[in-house]
């Protein structure tokens, strides 16, 4: 059994206080690896670390930053099938989808920062003849940055990236329910010639570790990604002490469809937004909204492709759902099932967990679900659910269908879809969204700003956005005379 370690100043170490937690692997239910079970004491000697390394990286060069970190880039591109393949033991996934998607993203997350630096300038603004100002913009120190478990490390590198091209040390913990990429990843950076200290990745439960890098006084800096609750009690700890926080929280995402739609494209894309990574990324449309005279098809036909979705074992190309991350989220989400139905709802399909044979009988696998006859604001139209699990309702107009869209708490994304140009600018400027797809879903490009409003967030990521954040601008003030 794999025992994963933590890398702290350029070395796998393991906790100090020799403790592990079990590390399921999704699809069997089973125990395949151990976590390191980490406390503050683990945080402290990797802030030791990140601190003594600052002052050396924070200037090294541009270019010589951006070499080591096009050098991981590569070195991810390179392990493709091996971290695709740990990302679906780990997370339940099909080995297809990380194969697809999350490796290669990380890939580029690296690849578009260690570059980006490179371009990355400053202002500056003349007083006529009276003075000229300009702006430095210097690294923060140490980041703290936690990351979630439905996109391990899609997301992880999306925050480490951007912290060390800029010049500043990390001190980082991945979710303790999908821990092996970024700990293979700790394999990679050793092989890429980081300097030590540079990058810290301490593993563990996060009422330990996260806790304890929330509350270091020597980590100025917070970058999380994870569920509102969790933000809001970060957020209570880290801005008592004036910490910079980065908080990219939970979703509720409309998915709003007028009956001008390209029909074929519109239903073959709300599948995808709706049960990728069994429904388990933010931006997923979980509410879908249909113009009344589209509706009735619509379900129809929804209906029976997501019938036709494969749950299975997600080492098989075939299977379009792997399994959810662990039984606790699985319990949670067939709990919301049972919520729908006692609302008034209709299972229209799917509503059960799905047993599979032979070795993956205890796995965590639900199948696709459509419910309908909901109201827009009872719970589970509400609250966010974070898996395989939509539902449909019908609207008669623009007015209805954004009240419908802007009730929850969340702001993270939305998608619409309608070939009226004029219709489509009106609705996106009245959503209140972080991220407006029309005619798409999660079509990125890595220079735009991402995150989301109300209770999906605080700040952005994304592009120059993200070297904003990491660092700390300075105005130099010359007169002239």
């Amino acid at each position: 059994m794999q025992t994963i370690k933590n890398y702290i100043n350029g070395e796998l170490l393991e906790p100090i206080g020799k403790t592990y937690i079990d590390n399921y692997n999704p699809s069997n239910g089973k125990v395949y690896s151990l976590i390191p079970d980490s406390d503050e004491r683990d945080v402290e000697l990797a802030t030791e670390a990140a601190l003594k390394a600052f002052p050396i990286w924070s200037i090294t060069p541009k270019g010589e930053r951006s070499r080591i970190l096009l050098k991981i880039a590569d070195l991810i591109t390179a392990n493709l099938d091996r971290l695709a393949i740990a990302e679906s033991i780990d997370n339940g996934k099909p080995i297809a989808l990380a194969k697809m998607i999350d490796i290669p993203r990380a890939a580029s997350n690296f690849h578009f920062y260690a570059t980006g630096i490179l371009h990355y300038s400053a202002n500056s603004h003349s007083m006529e003849d009276t003075a000229i100002n300009y702006t430095l913009r210097s690294p923060v120190g140490v980041a703290g940055c936690i990351s979630p478990w439905n996109l391990p490390l899609y997301l992880f590198t999306w925050k480490i990236a951007p912290a060390l091209a800029s010049g500043n040390c990390v001190v980082a913990k991945p979710s303790e329910i999908t821990p092996m990429t970024a700990y293979l990843l700790s394999e990679l950076c050793i092989e890429a010639g980081l300097p030590k200290g540079v990058l810290n990745i301490v593993h563990g439960y996060g009422h330990k570790v996260g806790a304890a890098i929330s509350a270091h006084p020597k980590i100025p800096l917070i970058s999380f990604t994870g569920g509102t609750k969790t933000g809001a009690e970060i957020a209570r700890v880290a801005a008592p002490m004036f910490k910079k926080l980065s908080l990219e929280l939970g979703g509720k995402n409309p998915n709003i469809i007028f009956a001008d739609c390209d029909y074929e494209h519109m239903l073959k894309t709300t599948l995808n937004s709706s049960f990728s990574n069994q429904g388990q990324i933010c931006l997923c449309g979980s509410r879908i909204f249909v113009e009344r005279s589209l509706y009735e098809k619509f379900k129809t036909d929804f209906v029976t492709l997501v019938k036709k979705m494969k749950v299975g074992n997600p080492a098989d190309k075939e299977s379009r759902l792997g399994a959810v991350v662990s039984k606790p989220h699985m319990e949670k989400v067939l709990s919301y099932i049972e919520l729908a139905k006692q609302e008034g709802g209709t299972v229209l399909c799917g509503g059960n967990q799905v047993k599979l044979d032979g070795e993956l009988a205890d796995g965590y696998y639900i199948a696709p679900t459509v419910i309908e006859g909901l109201t827009y604001n009872c719970r589970t139209n509400q609250e966010e659910i974070f898996g395989p699990v939509v539902t449909i309702m019908p609207f008669d107009n623009e007015e209805e269908v954004l009240m419908y869209a802007n009730s929850t708490q969340y702001g993270l994304a939305s998608i619409l879809w309608t070939e009226n140009l004029t219709r489509a600018h009106r609705i996106a400027n009245n959503l209140h969204t972080g991220i407006v797809w029309i005619n798409c879903w999660l079509l990125r490009d890595l220079r735009t700003p991402f995150g989301g409003v109300k209770s999906s967030g605080v700040g952005r990521e994304g592009g120059f956005e993200a070297f904003d954040f990491f660092t700390e601008p300075k105005n130099v003030c010359i007169k002239l005379k």
